[in-house]
Formats: C-alpha cells, sequence, structure tokens
C-alpha cells in the first residue's frame, strides 16, 4: 500500500510539474525585443469634446510616441494583440484560431521580412516607428495590470513593421489562397466584401482568460486577416466619392467611407497630429500603425477601398528526397535541375484553458515563395508585394504631401501592394487610381495564371510589377465625380468619362465584379443633373436600395420561380418577400425578412459559387421564416427591431443592408435573436475644401466612440447615437478650434 501510495502521490507530483511547465514556458520560450535605443520624446495630447486626440510635438518621432499614448489610453487591449501577431504569439492569448495567424506569421516570413528590409528604410522613418514602439513600451511599463502576456514588451521598430509584414498581404486576398490551400480544397480566386461574427466588446482590464473563446470567423473579423476559413473567407468593403468644385457648385468635396469592422485589430482609430516639423495630417489608423492612413492635411486628402487584383500566383512543385550530405533532403525540380526544399520547423504556443500547448509545425519555400504541403503535394505561393516594407515610409510620405504631383510620387512607388485610392484637394484636383502591385507577369508565355502553374518552369517566375503608368486611373474627369465602392475599376466617372477596359492587358489581372454599391452609386451620381450638393451626396451616401441585378436578381428569380407546395407557413413567407420594395429603410413590412435573406445570396456571388452551390430557396427561407417567429412572433417585425447598433448598455436601432451604400453589412446574432452589427460603415470622414481658398473643413463620425474598449469611459458611447441618425461631427483640425473645444490637456514624456 505505501508503494501504491508513494506511486500516486509521484503521479500527483509528476503532473503538477507538467502544468506548471505548460502554463508557464511560452513566455520564456519567447525572444524579447529590446527597446529601442533611449530618446528623450514629449508630446501633447489634447483631445476635443469626443475624446478624439490631438497630438503635439515639436518633431515627427515626438508625435509617433504621442500616437502610442494616446491610443493606448483608448484601446491597449487590441493593440496588444497586434503586438502578439507581429512577434508570433497570438496563440498564446487567442487559442488556436491565434495559432492560424502565428502560422502565416511564419510561413509569410514576416520576421525575416522586417529584419531584413527595416534597416533600409529612411532614417526619419524609422525614427518615427521607433518612437511609437517607445510610446507602447512605456503604456506598457506604467499599466502592468492591464498586460495580456508576459514578456510581451518592450517591442522596438523591427516589431511594428513585421506587423505590417504579415498584415498587408491579407487586403489584397492572399488569405483566400491560403485556406483552400491548407486545406487541400478547391480553390477559388475571387473574394467577397465581409466576414461574419464577432467577439463580445471586453471590459474594463479584461484578461484573456476572462474573454470567450472565438470561431475562425470571429477572430478575422476582428482582426481583419482572413485564414483557412473555407469559403466563408471574404474581403472587407468601402466606398468613397470625391467631386471638384464646379461640379459641387461649392467646395471640392472628399467623402471616406470605409468599411472594417467596428472593433478590433482592423477598426479605425481617429486621430490628428501636428508636428513642428510640418506633419499636420487628421483621419484614421488601425492598431499598430504611427500614422493615420487615410484622411486629410491642409492641401489634400484621400481615402481607400479594398480591390481585388490577382495578386498571387501558386506553382504545383515537383517534389523528391535526395540524400545529401547522409540525410534525407525534400528536392523540388526546376529547368531540369533539382534544389533543395527549403524548411523551417517552429513551434506554435496554443492557449487551451489555463495552459499553453507548443505545436511544432514545418513550413517550406522554394525559390517562387512560400510552400504549402498538403494532401495533394507541393504548392508554392507567389505575391505582389511579397518580402517588401516599404509601405511604413510611403504612408508616412503621403501624410505630408503638399499636391497632387507629390501624392503621385509616392503611390508611383507601389510600395503600397493594394486598395483603391481616391483623393481630392484644395486645388480642386479629383483622382482615382487603381493602385495594385501587380506581377509583371511575361504576356508571351502561355500559361493559366487564374489556374496553377507547372513549378518546375522558371520562366513562371516572374520579378517586380508592373508600371504605375500600366494602372488604371483617372485624374479630373469630365463628368467631375469620382466613386468606388469595391467594383470594377471601368465605372468610377460617368458614361463618356469612364475607362475603357480594353486598354488595359488581361494579364494584369484587374476584376471585372460590380457590387451593388456600385450599381446604386453609378445610377444616382450620373442621374443627378444639377449640381452635386452636400445635401445631394449625403442622399446618396445614405441610401439603402437594391438594384434588381446580380445576386438580387438571382435571388428575386429563385423566389418567383420556388413552389412552397402546401407549406402554408413557406408561402406566406414567399408571398410576403415579393411585396419587398427593394429597400432597407426600416418603412416596409417585408425589410427585416428580406434582410435575412440576401446575405447568403451576396455571399455566394462574391465566394463564386455555382447555380448548384447558390442558397436553396427553400432552406434560407424557412430558416429566416423561424428566426422571426421564434423572436418576434411575427414575420414581418419593422427591421429596426431586428438589426441593432450595440455597445455596453446603448442598444440602438439600424437602417442599411448588407451591399447598400448605407452599409450594415455583417452581424452577430445575439441570444435574443438581434443582428448587432460588427462590420459596416465605420469612420465616415466628410472633407471639403472652398471654392474660394478657404481652410479645409471636416466632419466625421465612428461607430461607438475614441475608447471602444473603455466600457467606464464616457467616449465608450458618446457617437452611437448621430451615427444612428446619420449625423457628422466637426473634427478639431486647427489649433484654435482644438483648443477651444478641448476636454483635457496633458504631456507625456518618457524623461528619465
Amino acid at each position: 500500500m505505501k508503494f501504491v501510495k508513494g506511486g500516486a502521490i509521484a503521479l500527483v507530483a509528476l503532473l503538477l510539474v507538467v502544468f506548471v511547465a505548460l502554463a508557464t514556458w511560452e513566455p520564456f520560450f519567447a525572444v524579447t525585443a529590446k527597446a529601442p535605443e533611449y530618446r528623450e520624446y514629449s508630446a501633447e495630447i489634447v483631445r476635443d469634446e469626443y475624446g478624439v486626440p490631438m497630438i503635439y510635438g515639436e518633431t515627427d518621432a515626438d508625435v509617433a510616441f504621442g500616437v502610442a499614448i494616446a491610443h493606448s489610453e483608448d484601446d491597449f487591449f487590441t493593440l496588444q494583440d497586434v503586438v502578439a501577431m507581429s512577434r508570433g504569439r497570438y496563440g498564446a492569448i487567442a487559442g488556436q484560431d491565434g495559432a492560424q495567424f502565428d502560422f502565416a506569421y511564419h510561413l509569410v516570413d514576416a520576421r525575416g521580412t522586417a529584419e531584413r528590409e527595416y534597416p533600409g528604410l529612411p532614417a526619419d522613418t524609422r525614427a518615427v516607428i521607433e518612437a511609437y514602439a517607445a510610446g507602447l513600451n512605456q503604456y506598457a511599463e506604467e499599466h502592468p495590470q492591464e498586460v495580456k502576456l508576459a514578456n510581451l514588451f518592450p517591442v522596438d521598430g523591427v516589431d511594428i513593421a513585421a506587423g505590417f509584414a504579415l498584415r498587408q498581404p491579407f487586403f489584397h486576398g492572399l488569405g483566400g489562397v491560403i485556406g483552400p490551400l491548407v486545406e487541400g480544397g478547391e480553390l477559388r480566386r475571387e473574394y467577397g466584401p465581409d466576414i461574419p461574427g464577432f467577439p463580445r466588446e471586453p471590459e474594463e482590464n479584461d484578461s484573456p482568460a476572462d474573454m470567450p473563446a472565438e470561431t475562425p470567423e470571429q477572430t478575422a473579423a476582428r482582426t481583419g486577416m482572413v485564414l483557412p476559413a473555407g469559403e466563408e473567407a471574404e474581403h472587407l468593403g468601402s466606398n468613397a466619392w470625391a467631386v471638384t468644385p464646379e461640379r459641387s457648385g461649392g467646395p471640392t468635396t472628399l467623402i471616406s467611407n470605409s468599411h472594417q469592422p467596428l472593433r478590433g485589430g482592423v477598426a479605425w482609430y481617429e486621430l490628428s497630429v501636428q508636428s513642428g516639423e510640418g506633419w499636420h495630417f487628421t483621419g484614421a489608423n488601425f492598431p499598430g500603425s504611427p500614422y493615420p492612413f487615410l484622411g486629410h492635411n491642409e492641401n489634400l486628402g484621400w481615402t481607400n477601398t479594398v480591390n481585388r487584383p490577382d495578386m498571387a500566383d501558386i506553382y504545383e512543385l515537383t517534389v523528391s528526397k535526395e540524400v545529401v550530405g547522409g540525410n534525407h533532403t525534400l528536392v523540388y525540380e526546376l529547368d531540369g535541375e533539382w534544389l533543395e526544399l527549403e524548411e523551417e520547423t517552429f513551434t506554435l504556443p496554443v492557449k487551451m484553458g489555463p495552459v499553453t500547448l507548443p505545436v511544432r509545425r514545418t513550413i517550406y519555400r522554394s525559390v517562387h515563395g512560400p510552400v504549402i504541403r498538403n494532401d495533394k503535394g507541393y504548392f508554392a505561393i507567389r505575391y505582389g508585394g511579397m518580402g517588401k516594407i516599404e509601405q511604413l515610409d510611403a504612408y508616412y510620405r503621403l501624410n505630408k504631401a503638399k499636391n497632387l504631383e507629390e501624392w503621385q510620387g509616392q503611390l508611383s512607388r507601389l510600395a503600397i501592394p493594394s486598395t483603391n485610392f481616391i483623393y481630392a484637394d484644395r486645388e480642386g484636383n479629383i483622382a482615382y487610381v487603381y493602385n495594385a502591385a501587380l506581377p509583371d507577369r511575361p504576356e508571351d508565355v502561355e500559361a493559366n495564371w487564374r489556374g496553377i502553374l507547372d513549378g518546375t518552369r522558371s520562366d513562371l517566375i516572374w520579378e517586380g510589377t508592373v508600371d504605375y503608368s500600366e494602372l488604371p486611373k483617372l485624374i479630373n474627369p469630365a463628368s467631375g465625380w469620382l466613386y468606388n465602392a469595391n467594383n470594377s475599376p471601368y465605372t468610377a466617372a460617368g458614361a463618356g468619362s469612364d475607362l475603357n477596359p480594353d486598354d488595359y492587358s488581361p494579364v494584369l489581372g484587374v476584376e471585372l465584379k460590380q457590387t451593388n454599391r456600385s450599381r446604386r452609386a453609378y445610377k444616382l451620381l450620373s442621374e443627378t443633373e444639377g449640381p452635386l450638393t452636400r445635401a445631394e451626396l449625403e442622399r446618396i451616401k445614405y441610401d439603402t436600395a437594391y438594384e434588381r441585378a446580380g445576386y438580387v436578381a438571382d435571388m428575386y428569380d429563385a423566389l418567383e420561380a420556388f413552389d412552397p407546395g402546401d407549406d402554408a407557413e413557406l408561402k406566406e413567407a414567399r408571398d410576403l418577400l415579393l411585396t419587398w420594395d427593394y429597400t432597407a429603410d426600416n418603412v416596409g413590412a417585408a425589410d427585416a425578412l428580406a434582410l435575412l435573406m440576401i446575405r447568403d445570396f451576396m455571399s455566394a456571388e462574391y465566394n463564386n459559387k455555382t447555380a448548384d452551390e447558390a442558397p436553396d430557396m427553400g432552406e434560407y427561407l424557412r430558416k429566416s421564416r423561424e428566426h422571426l417567429m421564434t423572436h418576434f412572433g411575427r414575420i414581418d417585425p419593422p427591421m429596426s427591431e431586428l438589426l441593432r447598433l450595440r455597445q455596453g448598455d446603448v442598444d440602438l436601432p439600424l437602417d442599411g443592408g448588407s451591399d447598400t451604400l448605407r452599409a450594415s453589412t455583417t452581424w452577430q446574432v445575439d441570444d435574443d435573436g438581434r443582428l448587432s452589427l460588427v462590420h459596416g460603415d465605420s469612420f465616415i470622414q466628410w472633407v471639403e475644401w472652398p471654392a474660394d481658398g478657404g481652410k479645409v473643413f471636416s466632419r466625421s463620425i465612428q461607430p461607438f466612440g475614441a475608447a471602444t474598449t473603455r466600457p467606464r469611459s464616457k467616449h465608450y458611447t458618446d457617437q452611437m447615437q448621430l451615427y444612428v441618425d446619420h449625423q457628422l461631427k466637426p473634427v478639431r483640425f486647427w489649433e484654435d478650434d482644438v483648443r477651444a473645444h478641448a476636454s483635457s490637456t496633458r504631456t507625456v514624456t518618457n524623461a528619465r
């Protein structure tokens, strides 16, 4: 008995040792960055009546330090997720779903890219990035109770750069390539506008253990990166407009209407900056960036929409084993020769309850690029912008551009791998650039670039990108207006002003698809005969209608052909939906039912599903009807009771639908059956340069407030009613206006 008892004690002790090891290994295993070389920074953070910060500093680096502090005060919770991704440690916070991003971190060689390329960035850009890292480090040091993961700080400039290197390829759809290859499934080479699901908002000082587990779709929604999530992998969307003073009858107008997740790693954070070195800009950034990605300065402004160029090529490799130096080594064939396949094995931290499991994974690289192995073989990926981080410098320079020539000069570098740009300036110029670092594919080689390429042929391995001059672009069209709503660049300025697709090589891989938002914007702009005044543009921006075209026509054709037979419930639902007026304006009796139905048909089209894969009308009609009956006791409740904007204790009705210009694109279904918005109209900025040469004036709105993850802040929900009411608040850009409306002012420094 003593032997048995002693053995049991030993087993318990062993299990305890294993538990402690699994609970504590990851922070010690992780490589801790060195803090940037000490430099003293000082910034003044002045917050307006809505808590939006204006950061002042003598130098640009001082301002970047202040940006990190201000953003941390409002959303350190999300900033840490982004930092963990930039270190390949997100799985230690978000478990298996986070580990998918860590896998991508290794696959695209985010750390290696940053380490190789960061030292080559201009010194002033590196100074800004390192100052930003110093600000994050200082906040973490001063608020240790908020830090989620041990040894996550300090961070340095390379860490910030690695975050950019990780996330940038997923904005042009790399996740839609990686996902199917990892799963070994069918590859679909076009992508849609949004991602379903979203986690709950964190409470003040939430720890990771307090947060519920996320689905892959929720993690994708929160981070904005699309990874192996099957056919639901979709793009984000946006709207943008620019109008000349001649056409507006007044100011040059720029409307930025990005559609991002309302929370998380690619949710917009509004801020303004001003330094003694001439950096004066207002707009919004993503967590992990020292500067805004869109907005305006005194002279010019721009906004972005996601485009869908064919930026990636896939090569099937012929792989064999060969004995090299006494070891069995994988080799692949290229032009009749056999080359060694580079192999890298790494450890992913995967949080499972109170412990973090070490999971070993192996990836490969060839001269083509990263290689994924699945049941069908070895597949290499090559994509535009691979191995580059010049966008860190390009965005900084764009912030400080003074005119159209300087602005185009930065875009012409093709340092920013993708996204459309819509531009306007105080001189009355407007511009649209289909920006993309498109692969310079050889046109004299016969190949199906949309298919799987022969990895044994080096003539299919392109180098570099096409020249900026080859990209679709429009400067000051005769129509006086430009728009983009994630549509083909060949509809942008109206009849007589649009580009001709025949003028561009199909090898460029420029998409031809339209969205409902595009169809509506084009129609409404083209039909406006008089000036495109502020009131007219507001009518267009907040339009909630659908055109009976594309997936909307597919849905209604299927509805009209659907025979419910003797099923009285399905007949009732079908008959109600047939009365729908093609709007999501909260007026019609069928709006709620249509809202539930239409997104699945939109997703089917955007994910290139065949007619056989289209949603089954009877199935979806029944599911939608049952949802309304279960939660509302009727199939025709007001849509505003179904669709809600929710944050904390605030619960407000919404209008707009998936793919309407007033975009309520994606939602999560709450326990009470309401649809809580998670992605759609997010940061909106409306900019006007007066025709008489006066100062630029802008207005903006966020769905919640400046402090998205701080429930105790008065700025947690203070913009919600304005957002719901289609209202905008003033942007405090000029210093006298900033200080006249300041709600708080403080100086932050790292002086020892």
